[in-house]
């Protein structure tokens, strides 16, 4: 079982989802968890992930996280070239670095090239950059490629988006 995690913040509140599914190839989830979290901490820049962090560990704490074969961040596991922790490594870390984690996101960030890769997608000339954790970095740009959907951001990752923001 595959889960990718999102969320999105309100005044007081953040909405956290999640979407499993079985193969990379999948269109639909087969589940779509959510939950509420109450007065998240404030971004601080350089360390989103004191942010994000609690917020996902919640909505996750009911899974078989044994389960999972691998867990996708809207996010970076590295932050720099010298492998500053993001979000995506607190996650990996936070679950006794058992449950692989990879990190998707849409903007590129600053020096950090050597652990990073650039997915390419559909007709799209911006690339997606994925970095990984418990798992090497071109197995998981290469599930990120295959993932279902004919444009820049995977069909899955556009539902679970889109939930974010209900």
């Amino acid at each position: 079982m595959i889960l990718a995690v999102d969320v999105y913040y309100l005044e007081n509140r953040a909405k956290s989802v999640g979407i499993l599914f079985h193969d990379w190839e999948d269109t639909e989830p087969l589940q779509i968890i959510s939950d509420l979290y109450d007065n998240p901490l404030e971004y601080e820049p350089g360390a989103f992930y004191k942010r994000e962090l609690p917020c996902i560990l919640k909505l996750i704490q009911n899974l078989d996280t044994g389960k999972l074969s691998a867990i996708i961040v809207d996010g970076y596991v590295y932050l720099n070239d010298e492998k500053k922790p993001g979000l995506g490594h607190y996650v990996y870390e936070s679950l006794g670095s058992l449950v692989p984690v990879i990190g998707v996101a849409k903007t590129r960030f600053h020096n950090n090239e050597s652990v990073t890769s650039k997915v390419y997608r559909g007709k799209s000339r911006n690339p997606l950059y994925v970095s990984s954790v418990g798992i090497e970095l071109e197995k998981a740009a290469g599930h990120i490629r295959k993932m279902s959907g004919d444009y820049r951001i995977p069909q899955l990752l556009k539902i679970l988006d889109m939930n974010t923001k209900k």
